[in-house]
């Protein structure tokens, strides 16, 4: 694959799902992970990116908290697993981040921040505002509030909606595996890694795993296939890589790296708001 001219990019979104943040063993957190995940992310600021974190978690560290050893299904009862992890993951982050003299803001969206004119151009100003203060968003759903009507429903869609929103030029999905693959490679031995995606067709979409494979996080391939036809057509570069290294992030700048590629493709005819809305996509 010819070289991307990664480390040319301005504006970088990093998007790390919730089974990359625990151990595997406990589900509590992996604080060795996050301190290098931040020391990455703050070597990124000082190349001259501006850089934003998309952090899955919240509900995970608060079933930790709690001692619930599975996710519920209780709706109120995710939330308040959600209001209890969010702010322990922020204290966790703001520690770390303050440690490489970094400042960090927490946002949180739902759908109807999108949806809504005034609520959409409220939080692009904030994001705007915190870049040009030198702060990094760290960007979580409002899971505390968030009902099925204005929930994400996964942090991949909300890392691509970020994306959109803030005009990025590269979206990086930190998972729990390399990348996109032409099968299940948990099922399928002969499947085999596609390291560039120039297009999303019905063939790639084919690819896709529904499964997330594991009680800890919400998103499968398939969201991660709908977050790359959002963050493509905004005119963002996409790639999947594996976050059991977060060192990969460097890696990825340097263009050593394994995981799947996909080319920006701008669309002037894409309207967010559609997809959000289940008109499109």
């Amino acid at each position: 694959m010819k070289k991307q001219n990664l480390a040319k990019k301005k504006r970088v979104v990093v998007k790390i799902g919730s089974n990359s943040l625990v151990h595997k063993k406990t589900g509590k957190l992996d604080y060795i992970k996050l301190e290098r995940l931040v020391r990455e992310i703050c070597d990124l600021r000082n190349r001259g990116m501006d850089v934003c974190l998309v952090s899955s978690g919240a509900i995970a560290v608060g079933r930790q908290t709690l001692g619930y050893k599975t996710r519920p299904k209780e709706m109120a009862l995710r939330q308040a697993l959600a209001s209890v992890g969010q702010a322990r993951l922020m204290s966790v982050y703001q520690t770390y981040f303050s440690e490489y003299n970094q400042d960090c803001g927490q946002v949180l969206m739902t759908k109807n921040t999108m949806l809504d004119n005034v609520s959409r151009k409220n939080a692009q100003n904030t994001f705007e505002k915190l870049f040009e203060l030198d702060v990094i968003p760290v960007v979580n759903a409002n899971d505390t509030v968030s009902t099925y009507e204005i929930q994400f429903g996964d942090n991949d869609t909300l890392a691509a909606v970020v994306t959109s929103l803030v005009h990025a030029d590269l979206l990086i999905l930190l998972s729990d595996i390399d990348g996109l693959y032409t099968d299940d490679p948990k099922k399928n031995e002969n499947a085999t890694l596609v390291p560039y995606v120039d297009k999303i067709d019905d063939k790639l979409k084919s690819m896709a795993s529904e499964n997330p494979g594991s009680n800890i996080g919400t998103g499968g391939m398939t969201t991660k296939i709908r977050a790359a036809q959002i963050a493509t057509a905004s005119g963002a570069d996409m790639i999947i890589a594996n976050g059991a290294d977060v060192s990969i992030l460097h890696h990825i700048f340097e263009e050593e790296y394994v995981g799947t590629f996909f080319k920006a493709h701008k669309d002037d005819d894409f309207f967010l708001q559609d997809v959000l809305e289940g008109e499109v996509g």
